[in-house]
C-alpha cells in the first residue's frame, strides 16, 4: 500500500524552521516534497551552527528529512520560467520568505494560479500579510514573546522566560501542515486552490489559550507559577537520585480523584495518612503544599527518576521523568514506537533522530536522510520538465542550477 500523501507534490521555498517543519511533516506522510534552493548556498539553515565545515548542520538535517533538493535560481528569468513549469505539476507551494519577497519576485498567488488554478499557496509569516505588524520580521523567540508563551512561563517574581521547545517555529509549521491539508480537501469539492496563511504570532496565541483562562475569569493577567500547579499538591517536579541537574519527576494527583492520592500514600508507606482529615483533603494539601512536597520528595530521592516513573506509572499515578536529550534518545518506549529512528546520512553517517509523532496504520513513516544541496536537480528536472543533459549543462553554465 502506498503512503497517505504519495499523490501530492509540494514545491518547498522555505528556509530555517517554521517552513521546513511544515513540509517535512508532509514528506513524512509520503508527499513528494521538492526543496527549491539557491545554487551554491541553499537554505541558510544548512550552515546554522554546523560543527563540520563540509557538512550540513544537524539543524538542517533534523528539519528536512525525506525531501528532495533542487538547486534553481528562481530570481533569474529562466529559473523563474522553469519554476512556473514545475508549478503546473504541483499541488502546493510553501513559502516563509520575508514580508513582500514573493511579490517582488513576481511569484504571488495571482501568478501561480494562472499557471495552475488548483495550486495551494501556503504562506508562513511572522505576523501574516496584513495588520499593523505585517512588515515586521520574526523568529521563534519573537513569536513566543508576542504570542503569550513567554509571559506565562517562569517562576513567581521572576522574568518572562522562553520555553525551550520551539513552538513558535515548529508549532507554526505543524499548524501550517494542517491548513494545507484542509485546503487540499476543500479543493476536492471546489476544483480550485487557494491561499493558506498562518502567522507565527497567531499559532503561539493558539497554544497559549488555555493559560489565559484566568483572564476570562478575573480580567487579570495569569501569574507565572513555574513548574507547580496552583493550589495543588502533589503537582510539581520532585528531586530524584542521584541528584543531577535533570534528575526530577513530575507527579500529579488530580484534586477530586482521591484514589490517586491514596495509591501514592500506599506506595510511599504512609498508609497512616489515608484517613487523615487534613491529608485527604485536596484543599488542605494545596494550602500546605510545602509540607506535602517535602514528604513526597523525601520518597522520590530514594530512587532514580526512571524508577519513580515506573513505580508510580504501574500504580496508576500520573508521573513523568524529566527526560533530557540523552534520556530521550535511549528511551525504550520511544524506540519501540518508532519515535526515535536511525538515519543514515551520506556525510554525517548513522545517527538516531526523532521521527514523526503522527502514526497512520496503513502509512508508516520511514526516515530518509535530508538531501544534499542540489542532490536531485538532474532527476527532478528530467522527470518533471523533460530536460535533456544538454539543457542541464547549459543551465549549469549560466548558474541557473
Amino acid at each position: 500500500m502506498g503512503k497517505a500523501l504519495d499523490d501530492i507534490r509540494v514545491l518547498d521555498l522555505t528556509h530555517f524552521e517554521a517552513g521546513p517543519s511544515c513540509t517535512e511533516s508532509m514528506a513524512w506522510m509520503g508527499a513528494d516534497v521538492i526543496k527549491i534552493e539557491q545554487p551554491g548556498t541553499g537554505d541558510p539553515g544548512r550552515r546554522n551552527r554546523s560543527t563540520l565545515p563540509d557538512a550540513d548542520s544537524f539543524y538542517f538535517i533534523l528539519l528536512n528529512a525525506n525531501k528532495k533538493s533542487v538547486s534553481l535560481n528562481i530570481k533569474s528569468d529562466r529559473g523563474k520560467e522553469l519554476f512556473l513549469n514545475m508549478v503546473k505539476t504541483a499541488d502546493v507551494v510553501v513559502e516563509n520568505m520575508a514580508p513582500g519577497t514573493l511579490e517582488r519576485m513576481g511569484l504571488d498567488y495571482h501568478v501561480l494560479s494562472k499557471v495552475n488554478p488548483r495550486i495551494v499557496l501556503a504562506r508562513i509569516k511572522g505576523f501574516g500579510t496584513y495588520g499593523p505588524y505585517a512588515n515586521f520580521k520574526s523568529f521563534d523567540m519573537i513569536a513566543q514573546a508576542v504570542g503569550g508563551s513567554m509571559a506565562f512561563t517562569g517562576h513567581p517574581g521572576g522574568p518572562p522566560t522562553k520555553p525551550g521547545s520551539t513552538i513558535g517555529d515548529t508549532g507554526t509549521g505543524i499548524h501550517a501542515a494542517f491548513g494545507i491539508m484542509a485546503a487540499l480537501w476543500q479543493r476536492e469539492k471546489t476544483g480550485k486552490g487557494q491561499v493558506m496563511e498562518i502567522s507565527m504570532q497567531d499559532a503561539v496565541v493558539n497554544f497559549s489559550r488555555i493559560k489565559m483562562r484566568e483572564y476570562y475569569d478575573t480580567g487579570n493577567n495569569p501569574e507565572r507559577t513555574g513548574n507547580a500547579l496552583p493550589r495543588t499538591a502533589p503537582g510539581d517536579i520532585y528531586k530524584c537520585s542521584p541528584g543531577g541537574s535533570d534528575d526530577y519527576v513530575y507527579i500529579y494527583c488530580q484534586p477530586g480523584r482521591s484514589h490517586m492520592w491514596d495509591a501514592l500514600l500506599l506506595i510511599m508507606g504512609r498508609e497512616d495518612l489515608i484517613d487523615d482529615e487534613n491529608w485527604t483533603n485536596p484543599v488542605w494539601r494545596g494550602e500546605n503544599k510545602a509540607e506535602v512536597d517535602a514528604m513526597v520528595e523525601g520518597w522520590t530521592m530514594q530512587y532514580t527518576k526512571q524508577k519513580v516513573m515506573e513505580i508510580l506509572g504501574e500504580g496508576g499515578i500520573p508521573c513523568g521523568a524529566v527526560m533530557n536529550a540523552i534520556d530521550i534518545h535511549n528511551d525504550p518506549h520511544l524506540k519501540e514506537r518508532g519515535m526515535i529512528g536511525t538515519m543514515n546520512h551520506p556525510v554525517r553517517g548513522s545517527f538516531d533522530m526523532p521521527g514523526f509523532p503522527v502514526q497512520l496504520q496503513d502509512s508508516p513513516v520511514e526516515i530518509e536522510p535530508a538531501p544534499l544541496l542540489g542532490q536531485h536537480t538532474k532527476e527532478v528536472l528530467e522527470d518533471i520538465l523533460g530536460l535533456t543533459n544538454e539543457d542541464l549543462a547549459e543551465l549549469e553554465n549560466e548558474a541557473i542550477i
